[in-house]
């Protein structure tokens, strides 16, 4: 079995004060293993996102422990939360977030940048991203030289140029197309194939459901069903207890 990267443990957060306070997330328990794609599944306003944040060290919990490569959160100053998340987590993102002055290679150096990567590392990182999501071809190009499909595999490959311990998507197909989401799909199946890289997914888009090894379903801030998906066409169904 390979290695946790992130592990939940009765995650609790709390939204707001008085009459607009919302118990966004009910004592969520997760693990995501290296190799994994795991997609959550949900309503609007179940806590998909809010989760997501939590697990990516953007929001704290009010309650409960997240442990990233066996590193508690708990405590961590906003400095060292911020030193955690640049080094064992990668973000995807709906609106792809590319700075349209830069090239897709400037994009992608610019997070090492932030990482203080060496220079002469950093253009080999970048190269090795942009050929894994195959777009070495253009490395120069300006994100409105690009089509949505191949801006959402620039922002994949700017989330795993740090070989993070795991990759955060909000809605990564969300914008795109059947056919260019398909295309971003094939690249996030491949790169969970990594046994030192979790993908945890959120997501609407049921297109996107056979690309999944690992399917949670959550509403109302809690897990309620997950689906074990060994080999393609078997599907295992955990329910979960409300």
């Amino acid at each position: 079995m390979t290695e946790i990267m992130i592990e939940a443990t009765n995650i609790v957060k709390v939204l707001g004060e008085g009459a607009g306070r919302v118990n966004a997330l009910k004592g969520i328990n997760l693990s995501l293993r290296g190799g994994e794609l795991t997609l959550l599944m949900g309503p609007s306003g179940s806590g998909k996102t809010t989760l997501l944040s939590v697990l990516g060290c953007m929001m704290s919990p009010t309650g409960g422990t997240v442990e990233i490569r066996g590193r508690s959160t708990t405590g961590l100053s906003p400095e060292a939360l911020a030193e955690l998340r640049r080094k064992h987590v990668g973000f995807v993102f709906q609106s792809y977030h590319l700075f349209p002055t830069l090239t897709a290679a400037e994009n992608l150096r610019l997070a090492l940048d932030v990482c203080g990567e060496s220079s002469r590392r950093a253009r080999v990182k970048v190269e090795e991203a942009l050929a894994t999501v195959g777009l070495a071809h253009k490395a120069n190009s300006f994100p409105r030289e690009l089509s949505g499909g191949e801006q959402q595999r620039v922002a994949v490959a700017r989330a795993i140029v740090g070989a993070p311990s795991v990759v955060l998507a909000d809605e990564p197909t969300a914008a795109l197309d059947s056919e260019n989401g398909h295309h971003v799909m094939t690249v996030l199946a491949e790169i969970a194939r990594d046994p030192a890289r979790a993908l945890f997914i959120v997501t609407h888009d049921p297109r996107i459901i056979p690309f999944a090894s690992r399917i949670l379903r959550i509403e109302d801030g809690r897990i309620v069903s997950e689906q074990q998906r060994q080999c393609p066409g078997t599907v295992h169904t955990l329910k979960y207890a409300s």
